[in-house]
Formats: C-alpha cells, sequence, structure tokens
C-alpha cells in the first residue's frame, strides 16, 4: 500500500527539532519512533496517532476526522487514525505530531 509522501513529509517537518527519531517502513506506511517508540505515521493517506489508550475516546468524540485505527480485523485503543483533511492546516498537524510525540516519549527508550 503506497502512503502520502506529502504528509510523510510534513510530519518530518514537525519533528525535525528531535535527536531521537526514526522512520519504519510499517502497517504499510511509515512510522515516526520517538527513542524507539512509536509516535505517528502515514498509512494511505490517513495519519496515524499513537496516544494514552485511557485518551482515546475523548479524543475521537472531540476531534474531528479522528477514530481508532484498524489493525485488519481489529481496532485498538491507543491508535488514532486522522484523516488527511483533518490534518490539512499546519497547526492542526502539529498538535496531532506533539500528542503523538508526548505519549511516545513516556514510555521506556527502547
Amino acid at each position: 500500500m503506497a502512503y502520502d509522501e506529502q504528509l510523510a513529509e510534513r510530519i518530518r517537518g514537525a519533528l525535525a527539532g528531535r535527536d531521537d527519531v526514526d522512520e519504519r517502513k510499517m502497517f504499510g506506511g511509515i512510522a515516526f519512533l520517538v527513542s524507539g517508540n512509536m509516535a505517528v505515521g502515514v498509512r494511505g493517506d490517513e495519519m496515524m496517532v499513537r496516544v494514552d489508550p485511557e485518551d482515546s475516546d475523548e479524543l475521537i468524540a472531540a476531534e474531528e476526522g479522528a477514530g481508532l485505527m484498524k489493525m485488519g480485523a481489529r481496532t485498538m485503543k491507543g491508535w488514532l487514525g486522522v484523516s488527511g483533511e483533518a490534518v490539512a492546516e499546519d497547526g492542526d498537524l502539529k498538535r496531532w505530531v506533539a500528542r503523538g510525540e508526548e505519549f511516545a516519549a513516556s514510555l521506556p527508550p527502547k
């Protein structure tokens, strides 16, 4: 599955100030890891954001274009898909990237 390279490039820009970011091809797209933990990524034209599972329902209710990511037949709290339209503006993209960064940075480094 191809992924939106333009969206990936925008995420790279939002993460450019960190020296602990790695990129990996994952989930049929690309993932950005902070200290070895996935923070955000792109699959198709959708942004993947890793958040605290306890915050999933609240974020989905408050943010248009956000929903639980589907991994095969499963959906998993803590893994949100955010539509490309919902991150079309730089401020929205940076806000979602910051959420993923914050959660990934809260985990033990790998």
